[in-house]
């Protein structure tokens, strides 16, 4: 039990981490443009994780060759991710731009796990998590008409 509160407790820090992330990107996107804010993310984000790789990443049975192709995909999705936030923060702010993306997500990650696609196992869709992406779709549109209203 104690492991599953500490991964929590990590995964709760990284959601936050990410917020500082897209709050500080926003402001160098003004500053630099979208397209070289996102570049400055993906090559210390390379070299950082070539680095963890090379001291730390133990032998797997398949390299990144062999692996199914659409496997490879989920890398395109983090460049749309970083333009689109770059992009959005210095306009709707912060909350509203971090909520936004939790709402795709969740949404997403509900079809995935009704569903079964990609190879996860399926997770059939209930009342209490359709209450719950609902009740987080109008917590968006409560942050998007305060933030609008002091705009």
């Amino acid at each position: 039990m104690m492991n599953l509160i500490m991964l929590l407790a990590v995964v709760v820090a990284a959601g936050a981490v990410l917020s500082v992330q897209a709050a500080i990107n926003g402001r160098l996107g003004e500053t630099v443009g979208v397209l070289r804010s996102s570049l400055l993310t993906f090559v210390v984000g390379a070299v950082v994780t070539g680095l963890l790789i090379l001291f730390f990443e133990p032998a797997h049975a398949m390299s990144l060759l062999d692996v199914p192709k659409w496997q490879l995909g989920g890398a395109l999705f983090g460049v749309v991710y970083m333009m689109v936030m770059v992009g959005a923060v210095p306009r709707v702010g912060t909350a509203v731009a971090t909520v936004a993306v939790i709402v795709g997500q969740l949404g997403m990650g509900m079809l995935i796990d009704n569903f079964g696609w990609l190879g996860n196992p399926p997770i059939e869709l209930s009342g209490s998590r359709v209450l719950a992406m609902g009740l987080l779709a109008l917590a968006l549109l409560f942050m998007y008409r305060s933030t609008t209203r002091q705009a």
